[in-house]
């Protein structure tokens, strides 16, 4: 591993083990695949892997963002890099980054630009591999996405039909379509965990999202223990697996001592979309603006209800909650 400027530039091997090892708060429900465009190839010279990715990060900061928009970029030599923390929403799919992580692959892959390294194509299907293994992630189109699929100005989900990037590239793994993930990107995904079936959650005993800027975790239930080595705060809006509850604090690992005080939470449902598409809107009623839509079989949260309507985020959206289907 090699640091710098704050980020850690890793092997396939090494971010493997470091994943294995990490510890996140935030519940991961799906995987962003994007191409940077800018920097493409011709920007990349086989050692500037830290310049490129500060480049991005100072680009983005320019935009008025908190950070660097991804959580990692992977380089055409298979060099896997950090971007935010993964404890930090993504800034890449606009409405569509809750719960997620932002893979930014770098190059231009539409046909006729870069032809991509087999090198990177190795590290891309196994870091997504990696992560759908240790954040329990379906290999579907539900669980891993293409920017191309939303619209640039609402988020909703369109598959590629109006108003769209070509992100990741018309030549990503032969196409940027949905059929394209299905029949060129998945399979590979699939056969690198050997047919991985998404695992049993019984554990979790309930989901709770943060409600203040920042909470400690901590070695046990008590505002005087220490804080838990080796993790980050978990923030605002931040959904939480629960596994166990003592005086009015939640263990959040189902391994490790790892605690948060319950004060600053509250409780939310975990839902799916049952209809073919479900329209996403800025108040309980369909008097109020679409914002996005949402796929049949995609996961949500419900942090409240009111008269039939369900809001799934702190902020402003709502779905009509005949069309979930809520976990008991």
């Amino acid at each position: 591993m090699e640091q710098k400027y704050g980020f850690t530039k890793m092997t396939v091997a090494e971010f493997e083990t470091w994943l294995a090892n990490l510890r996140v708060a935030r519940t991961i429900l799906k995987i962003q695949q994007h191409h940077t465009y800018i920097p493409s190839y011709a920007h990349f010279n086989e050692s500037n892997h830290f310049e490129r990715q500060l480049a991005m990060k100072n680009s983005h900061l320019n935009n008025g963002w908190s950070d660097i928009g991804q959580h990692f970029t992977i380089f055409p030599d298979g060099a896997v890099m950090t971007g935010r923390s993964l404890e930090m929403t993504p800034a890449c799919i606009y409405n569509q980054n809750a719960n997620s992580i932002c893979i930014e692959n770098l190059g231009f892959f539409d046909i006729g630009k870069d032809v991509m390294r087999q090198s990177q194509k190795d590290a891309i299907i196994s870091v997504t591999a990696a992560l759908c293994k240790r954040f329990n992630i379906p290999v579907t189109t539900n669980g891993i996405v293409y920017h191309h699929w939303f619209d640039l100005n609402t988020g909703a989900r369109n598959n590629g039909t109006k108003n769209n990037k070509s992100c990741p590239g018309t030549n990503f793994f032969g196409g940027n379509k949905v059929a394209d993930c299905e029949a060129n990107f998945l399979p590979l995904v699939s056969a690198k965990l050997n047919g991985m079936i998404k695992t049993d959650d019984s554990a979790v005993l309930k989901y709770v999202v943060v409600d203040t800027d920042f909470l400690n975790v901590r070695m046990s239930a008590s505002a005087s223990s220490a804080k838990a080595t080796g993790r980050e705060p978990a923030l605002f809006g931040a959904v939480l697996r629960v596994y166990e509850v003592k005086n009015g604090w939640f263990k959040i690992s189902n391994s490790k001592p790892h605690w948060v005080s319950g004060r600053y939470t509250q409780d939310v449902k975990f839902a799916t979309v049952s209809a073919d598409a479900l329209n996403v809107r800025t108040g309980p009623g369909v008097d109020f603006p679409k914002t996005a839509s949402l796929k049949k079989g995609e996961e949500v949260f419900v942090v409240s209800e009111e008269n039939g309507w369900c809001k799934i985020a702190m902020e402003e959206k709502w779905v009509k909650k005949s069309y979930l289907k809520l976990k008991e």
